[in-house]
C-alpha cells in the first residue's frame, strides 16, 4: 500500500512539479506532477503523490511517470495518471495502471434546441431520462447478451449494438478507436465477468457516473466549437460511464491471476499494488486482451445509452432524434491501456500508454482524430461536478511532446466518498442543487451525498492547468441544468 510521499519535491514551471528520479529508491525516471500551486497544496504529502514515484520503478517505463492536475489516490498508479512502458525493452503492463472501471469514458451529444426550448421542461426532461436508462449499484436493464452475442459486442464494440439498432454508423466515426480495440478477445473473459455483464450492457451505474443534461453557457474558441458544431446557449448532454460489473471482474481477474508473475519475472515492486507482467508475455497478453474486450464492452454501454437518451428526449419533445440534431460530438476513454506510437529519442516506438483516469489530447493533423475534426485537433471532454461545469477542449501539440498525447479526465475528488456523507450530515444536496438551478434524480439520498459538488475539485481551476501547459486547450464551458445519479 503506498504511504505519504516523503521524497523531494522540485516545481519546474507553473503548471508542473518534478519528482527527481533519485528521490525515491528504485525509480528509474522522474515522475512529473501537473498542477499549479493551489492544486499541489491538496495533494502535498499524499499517497497518490508516492503513487507515482512508485509507477516510476515499473520496468520499461519511458521518460517519466505523469500525473495530471485531477490527481487523487488510486488503486497502484493513481487517478490521474499516466505511463508509457516499451514492451521491447522488458516494458510492462499493469491492471493498476488502468483501474477497475475499464473504459470508465464520456461522451457528449450536441443538439439543435436551445435553452429557452428545454428551461420550462428539464424536469419532465430529467425525469424521462432517469425512468427510460437504467441506474444504480448492480442494475440491470432490458437489453440481454450471452453466448455469442456477447461475445460479438466483446470483439466489435459499439458496432455491435449499432448493428442491432442502438443507433447509426456515424456514431462510431466520433468515437476513440471507432469504439472498438481490434485485439480484443472474448476468450480472456471469465464466466463470472460474463454473468456480472451479461444485462448491464446500456445501464449508468452508480459511483461518479452520471448523465446530465447542460446548457452551453461560454464559448472561447468560436472556430473549434463551430467545428464541433456546439455554440452558445444550446443544449448538450454529457452520458460518463464505463464497463459496468464485467470490467470490475476483469480488472478483478487480472490482479489475482497475476499475483504471482512479477517473482516469476524477477520484478521487484514498492507496492503489490503494482502487480504486473511483461507486455508481451502470456500473461501480460491475457490481461491485455481481456482488458480490450471489456473495453468494447464499454463503448457498447455508452452506445446503448446514447440510443435510449435520444428515445428519451424525442418522446417528450414529441420530435424524432434526427430533427431535434442529438449527434454525437465525440466519445473518449478515461480507463485504458493501448499499444500507440511515440518518439523516444531520436527513434518512433510503440509504447504501452497506460492512461488511468486521463483522456486522449491528440492534436490537430493527426490521423487518429477523425477527418471532421482534424484541424481542430481531438475533442476533450472533462466532466465537472454536478454543481458547477464542465468543459470541452481539443487536443494540443505539446500533448505530444510531453505527456503522451495525454490531458486530464475530470475535475479529481478532494474528499473521500465517506467524508462526503459525513460533510452532507444535516444537509440536503438535492435542495442545494436546485438552488443553482440543477434538478437532479438518484437512485438513493448516498448517491447525491457521495457526489456532492465540495466532493471535488473546482474543474475550471484542473483545465486551466492543462491548458497553460500546452496539452490541451479550452473550447467551451457546459452549465448542468439535470442530472441523473445511480
Amino acid at each position: 500500500m503506498a504511504t505519504p510521499f516523503q521524497g523531494k519535491l522540485e516545481r519546474v514551471d507553473a503548471c508542473r512539479v518534478r519528482i527527481p528520479r533519485d528521490s525515491v529508491p528504485g525509480m528509474r525516471v522522474d515522475g512529473m506532477i501537473y498542477a499549479d500551486e493551489t492544486l499541489m497544496k491538496s495533494v502535498k504529502g499524499d499517497p497518490c503523490v508516492a503513487q507515482v514515484a512508485n509507477v516510476a520503478t515499473l520496468p520499461g517505463i519511458v521518460k517519466r511517470s505523469l500525473a495530471m492536475p485531477d490527481i487523487h489516490f488510486g488503486y497502484g498508479f493513481c487517478i490521474g495518471g499516466v505511463a508509457a512502458t516499451d514492451p521491447a525493452g522488458g516494458g510492462v503492463i499493469s491492471p493498476g495502471g488502468v483501474g477497475y472501471d475499464i473504459n470508465c469514458g464520456v461522451r457528449l451529444i450536441r443538439s439543435d434546441l436551445c435553452r429557452s426550448d428545454v428551461e420550462p421542461r428539464v424536469r419532465e426532461l430529467t425525469d424521462a431520462l432517469f425512468t427510460t436508462i437504467p441506474c444504480g449499484v448492480g442494475r440491470g436493464g432490458k437489453v440481454k447478451l450471452k453466448g455469442r452475442q456477447l461475445d460479438d459486442v466483446l470483439a466489435r464494440g459499439a458496432a455491435s449494438v449499432i448493428d442491432r439498432g442502438f443507433g447509426v454508423p456515424g456514431d462510431t466515426e466520433m468515437t476513440e478507436d471507432h469504439g472498438c480495440l481490434a485485439g480484443a478477445d472474448p476468450g480472456c473473459v471469465s464466466d463470472r465477468a460474463r454473468q456480472r455483464g451479461g444485462d448491464q450492457c446500456g445501464t449508468l451505474g452508480s459511483g461518479n457516473h452520471f448523465i446530465e443534461l447542460q446548457v452551453v453557457d461560454a464559448v472561447f474558441d468560436k472556430d473549434a466549437a463551430a467545428a464541433l458544431g456546439i455554440e452558445q446557449g444550446q443544449i448538450t448532454v454529457m452520458i460518463h460511464s464505463g464497463s459496468r460489473g464485467l470490467g470490475h471482474q476483469v480488472c478483478d481477474d487480472a490482479i489475482r491471476d497475476l499475483r504471482d508473475v512479477p517473482r516469476k519475472y524477477g520484478i521487484e515492486l514498492p507496492d503489490r499494488q503494482l502487480v504486473c507482467a511483461p507486455v508481451h508475455s502470456k500473461e501480460g497478453q491475457r490481461y491485455f486482451k481481456g482488458m480490450q474486450a471489456a473495453a468494447n464492452f464499454a463503448w457498447a454501454n455508452r452506445q446503448i445509452m446514447t440510443h435510449l437518451a435520444r428515445q428519451a428526449l424525442s418522446a417528450v419533445l414529441e420530435q424524432p432524434w434526427e430533427r431535434i440534431g442529438l449527434h454525437l460530438v465525440y466519445d473518449v476513454a478515461h480507463n485504458i491501456a493501448k499499444m500507440e506510437s511515440f518518439p523516444v529519442g531520436t527513434v518512433t516506438k510503440t509504447l504501452c500508454i497506460h492512461r488511468k483516469g486521463a483522456t486522449r489530447a491528440y492534436p490537430p493533423g493527426h490521423p487518429d482524430v477523425p477527418p471532421k475534426y482534424r484541424r481542430i485537433g481531438q475533442p476533450v471532454i472533462i466532466p465537472g461536478d454536478m454543481g458547477r461545469c464542465s468543459y470541452v477542449l481539443v487536443g494540443q501539440p505539446g500533448a505530444m511532446e510531453h505527456t503522451f498525447g495525454s490531458t486530464c479526465h475530470g475535475a479529481g475528488r478532494l474528499m473521500s466518498r465517506h467524508a462526503a456523507i459525513r460533510a452532507a450530515k444535516g444537509r440536503s444536496i438535492h435542495k442545494e442543487l436546485l438552488s443553482r438551478g440543477v434538478y437532479a434524480c438518484a437512485r438513493s439520498r448516498k448517491g447525491l451525498d457521495e457526489e456532492q459538488p465540495d466532493a471535488y475539485k473546482d474543474v475550471r481551476e484542473v483545465v486551466s492547468v492543462v491548458e497553460n501547459a500546452g496539452i490541451s486547450k479550452i473550447v467551451c464551458r457546459l452549465q448542468p441544468i439535470g442530472v441523473i445519479k445511480g
